[in-house]
């Protein structure tokens, strides 16, 4: 638990580095461009890049030592983020006010690339949590997982936004630099006793296999399905990736604004305390249906209104019910795949779940901008229920997420009726660990 501890503090200060730089890059590409249809393409690119990456990432992961590839992993993150520094302060600042600028796009592409770099790490710490933890204390491991997660949310939330008003983008990369080499040095420094590759004791090929990987997947009754709806709920998410920057930035400065999302990110590390002190109970699938249709009806019902309030509290138990649907999934998958395929597996299944957001982000922002904010601005719309819902360009936003609540809550539904719930939650309860796949 020791090393795990370890890895966890090291991966707080990798994410913060990666959110933060995330974060403050769609603040600044707003501020400068004040344009809806570029930070929804922001958040395209980022899902295309994360599902293009995910099954690549899997099976190096389960190739290769997770120390060694999470320190490769934060050293193409630095390189990558030092050429972006040097980028940015090589280009003349009008170019970056300029939605059609070739430079603007290209300089958001190269930081792009250094985020995702940190995505191996997203993949190999829940198979961490697979090698080092016994198996009935899992899900508070996971829990422990979320509750890092949160704290980077809150830190991340409170620096991104100040970082953007007093320096930009090169104060936040200069910061992003220096902590990805704290990173680097202090994971050189923990021991971690891992099993060793199934590859590297076996001699096997190190491939892909992604045929091997889809195998293992359909063996299992019922985990297609819910990678399958896992991928419809981030079809409906890439709207809060396309507009919840637009939506509250609308609505408060930028300071404030990073702020509120620090608040709301507090909610990520009481939930991780949760679980890590109660787990998941004994049907984490049936923990994530539950979760899911709250997190929809909130999202159904939380811009009726313009208020800062709402947002508030929509985002604050949006963030604390959020861990308990990840760590249920990573606890379902943890006992159901063999370990040597579960990097594969869960690169998959990032994969699969985030192609489907950047359908809905790269259709959603332009939609949004030239159809749904001017039906709520000036027409149909307007007339017919902005006495009451409001009128303008945020209103437009407030429309399309509660159209995806509404969606979502009913997709829920119908997946707690489904027989591959039953399945998947019959295979979870099996008291014996799935043989594993040569």
């Amino acid at each position: 638990m020791t090393a795990f501890h370890k890895i966890l503090a090291n991966n707080l200060i990798q994410n913060v580095t990666n959110f933060t730089v995330w974060f403050a890059l769609v603040f600044w590409a707003f501020l400068e461009t004040r344009s809806v249809f570029v930070t929804g393409t922001i958040g395209g690119i980022y899902l295309i890049m994360t599902a293009g990456f995910a099954i690549w990432f899997g099976s190096l992961v389960d190739h290769h030592r997770k120390r060694r590839i999470m320190l490769a992993s934060s050293a193409v993150s630095f390189v990558l983020y030092a050429a972006s520094f040097a980028f940015h302060f090589l280009i003349p600042e009008a170019a970056f006010t300029k939605v059609a600028s070739v430079e603007l796009w290209l300089f958001i592409l190269l930081v792009m690339f250094g985020v995702i770099g940190g995505n191996i790490r997203m993949i190999a710490l829940p198979t961490l949590v697979t090698a080092l933890i016994p198996e009935d204390r899992r899900d508070k491991a996971n829990g422990l997982v979320g509750m890092v997660t949160g704290i980077g949310f809150v830190l991340t939330s409170a620096i991104s936004g100040f970082l953007v008003a007093w320096g930009g983008m090169g104060a936040t990369l200069a910061a992003a630099l220096a902590l990805t080499a704290i990173a680097f040095v202090h994971l050189l420094l923990v021991p971690l006793d891992e099993p060793a590759p199934h590859a590297e004791t076996t001699g096997a090929r190190r491939e892909v296999d992604l045929r091997g990987t889809i195998k293992v997947i359909a063996a299992v009754p019922g985990l297609f399905a819910l990678i399958l709806f896992a991928s419809f709920n981030n079809l409906l998410g890439g709207v809060f990736m396309a507009l919840m920057d637009a939506y509250g930035l609308s609505l408060l400065e930028v300071q404030q604004w990073g702020l509120l999302w620090a608040f709301a990110s507090c909610a990520f590390v009481i939930s991780g305390l949760v679980i890590a002190k109660t787990g998941l109970g004994k049907n984490p699938l049936r923990t994530l249906l539950l979760v899911n249709v709250i997190v929809w009806s909130i999202a159904a019902v939380f811009t009726l209104q313009s208020s800062v309030v709402m947002l508030a509290i929509a985002c604050f138990l949006w963030l604390f019910l959020n861990p308990f649907a990840e760590a249920a999934e990573q606890t379902t998958l943890q006992k159901v795949v063999p370990f040597e395929r579960q990097g594969r597996v869960f690169g998959f299944a990032q994969s699969v779940e985030q192609a489907a957001a950047p359908l809905t982000a790269f259709v959603v922002g332009p939609l949004t901008e030239f159809l749904v904010i001017p039906f709520m601005t000036t027409g149909g719309g307007a007339q017919a229920i902005g006495y009451w819902y409001g009128t303008g360009p945020d209103r437009g936003m407030a429309l399309v997420f509660s159209i995806a609540g509404v969606l979502g809550v009913v997709a829920t539904i119908v997946a707690f009726n489904s027989r591959y719930y039953r399945q998947l939650s019959e295979a979870y309860a099996a008291p014996a660990e799935p043989q594993s796949a040569q």
